[in-house]
């Protein structure tokens, strides 16, 4: 079988989760037999060269319908649902709060859509978007969809709570690689040192949580760059950070490996998460883990995490605390090899194509 992996136009140059998604897939599909191409944005594909198209990210409806109306190739989509609507209760009184608030999440979506294209951004490639929207435009593609691939049972939940479209699916929970050690010695570990990793944005909360921890006796490393949206938030990070803090540019992934080696806890106390790729790693390499229970996080992490209310800096200040006195049993570890590796979603993913391909 022929597959073509679609993403976000930026899905390389802002690289996020859902781009070791779509690359790691792609990479563990191909070891199984499947032929899987990803998509280039500077060439146009011949679509019948594929027997099924797959596209990351539902909140872009834009970009998938903008493929799907120009061919008849049955297509399928990993939802990756993040529910932006926090913002109207993080920032109340803020101009994105408000914004929330009175237009709702698909219509902060769109105008996000439309600001980028209008600011050459992001090409909009497909001008319908512009009176169709956002709500209608997502309700369009899940109409026509062979199959959504929700990354868990409550983000298949959520959409359907949101759209009230009932589509066929499979749940194709994220993972992790699990030969990301094998070339890496083990460490020691600093008792009082917590590592966040992750693009900074307001999303991400790492404001609160630089709070929280100038008021312990630890360290924080935050690595990662902020979103090109973001930069303001960056610098008020920094300007809030005291010296217990240090800011680490993104790297690549084989070269996160001895920070995770040497912290005790992987903290990302998120606004909304639908797994947190980051903590699954950490998690897998030997560090105690806090996350916001926003999202789908106890979906994977169950009760062999810390949970913090990403509102409350003491709620963040007392789950590190909590993570320091405990100790790692390494639970944790066993239940995402057992469970979510990138293996395990390639496997979950030919099922899905296999069940198509009887069909078509």
């Amino acid at each position: 079988m022929r597959v073509l992996f679609i993403s976000r136009s930026t899905i390389f140059s802002v690289p996020g989760g859902d781009t070791v998604q779509m690359t790691e897939t792609a990479k563990e599909l191909r070891e199984m037999g499947v032929m899987v191409d990803i998509f280039d944005p500077q060439k146009e594909p011949v679509y019948q060269d594929y027997e099924l198209l797959h596209f990351f990210n539902l909140t872009r409806p834009a970009d998938i319908l903008c493929h799907t109306s120009k061919c008849n190739v049955p297509f399928v989509v990993s939802t990756i649902f993040v529910e932006y609507d926090f913002y109207k209760n993080m920032s109340p009184l803020s101009k994105i709060g408000i914004a929330t608030r009175i237009f709702g999440l698909d219509g902060i979506e769109y105008l996000k859509t439309v600001a980028k294209h209008l600011l050459r951004k992001e090409k909009l490639s497909y001008l319908p978007y512009l009176w169709k929207g956002q709500r209608k435009s997502i309700k369009t593609v899940l109409k026509k969809t062979v199959a959504i691939l929700p990354n868990s049972r409550s983000e298949s939940e959520r959409v359907r709570r949101c759209y009230g479209v009932i589509c066929k699916e499979f749940i194709v929970p994220n993972g992790i690689d699990t030969r990301i050690s094998l070339t890496h010695r083990e460490m020691n570990r600093i008792e009082n040192q917590l590592i966040c990793v992750g693009q900074i944005e307001p999303r991400k909360n790492q404001l609160n949580l630089i709070s929280a921890v100038n008021e312990l006796d630890v360290t924080l490393l935050i690595i990662g760059d902020s979103a090109p949206n973001h930069k303001a938030y960056l610098e008020e990070c920094k300007q809030v950070a005291s010296h217990k803090v240090k800011f680490i540019p993104r790297v690549d992934q084989t070269q996160l490996v001895p920070y995770y080696l040497s912290s005790a806890i992987h903290i990302l106390p998120s606004w909304f998460e639908t797994t947190g790729l980051s903590s699954l790693e950490a998690a897998y390499l030997g560090c105690k883990i806090i996350v916001s229970p926003n999202g789908d996080t106890r979906d994977y992490f169950g009760d062999f995490a810390n949970y913090c209310a990403p509102q409350s800096v003491n709620s963040i200040k007392e789950a590190i605390k909590e993570a320091l006195r405990n100790e790692n049993s390494g639970e944790l570890k066993q239940h995402i090899e057992d469970n979510f590796t990138w293996k395990k979603a390639a496997e979950n993913t030919k099922m899905c194509y296999q069940s198509i391909q009887s069909k078509i």
